[in-house]
């Protein structure tokens, strides 16, 4: 009702995107009970009672999955997965624990739905993290946003700014600003932050955000 509700108020003029966890991160903070930054229980759900991880990964499939259709059916242009802590699985187990259920979400979605993808600290897998099916690969401000363009330059990307910027001075937000559109050669790039948005972000930094990334798309 609120995607709906919004997406009549913006009358059609700005995108609306809707958004949901990926199943590995929010199997990481139901089996944690909190942040698992420093304790990977679930890797070693996934490593010790395999069956019990997978019935947890298809009901959160399931769940992702109604939520985003729900999303797309209220006016969602597009859909946002995050996998915040997609680095806390082995490498070697990262497909099949998590990237196997994110391209079955993304298959289920309404077909020809925009799907970015951000897994938090794994731009090095981005050939694999591109066959889920998304359409853009969202990146963490750790990512050489120009080397990886150049490496993957048929991947469309997004994000990459430092998150701390915001708690800072408008200044220095339209300097990084500024620097990172400078370094997206080309189209298929969409200026976000590299995560979320921190508590102590300044609403005047934002608003410097905003202002560079308008003036750039007016002059160019």
């Amino acid at each position: 009702d609120a995607l709906g509700i919004v997406r009549q108020e913006l009358g059609g003029k700005t995108a609306l995107l809707g958004f949901a966890g990926a199943p590995w991160t929010l199997a990481a903070y139901m089996v944690e009970g909190g942040s698992p930054a420093h304790s990977p229980a679930i890797a070693r759900l996934a490593q010790n009672e395999p069956g019990q991880f997978e019935k947890l990964m298809r009901k959160l499939t399931r769940a992702v999955t109604e939520c985003l259709r729900l999303q797309v059916a209220a006016g969602a242009d597009a859909v946002q997965i995050f996998d915040s802590w997609g680095a806390l699985c082995p490498a070697e187990h990262y497909e099949k624990w998590s990237l196997s259920w994110i391209k079955e979400i993304i298959a289920a979605l309404p077909p020809k739905t925009p799907v970015i993808f951000f897994a938090k600290g794994m731009a090095q897998h981005a050939t694999a993290l591109q066959a889920t099916g998304a359409k853009v690969l969202s990146l963490d401000q750790s990512v050489d946003l120009a080397a990886f363009r150049r490496a993957h330059p048929n991947i469309a990307t997004q994000g990459n700014l430092e998150p701390e910027l915001l708690a800072g001075e408008p200044d220095q937000v339209r300097t990084a600003t500024s620097e990172l559109l400078r370094l997206v050669t080309g189209p298929g790039h969409i200026v976000n932050l590299g995560h979320g948005i921190t508590p102590q972000a300044k609403i005047e930094c934002v608003a410097a955000l905003v202002e560079t990334v308008v003036a750039s798309s007016l002059s160019a």
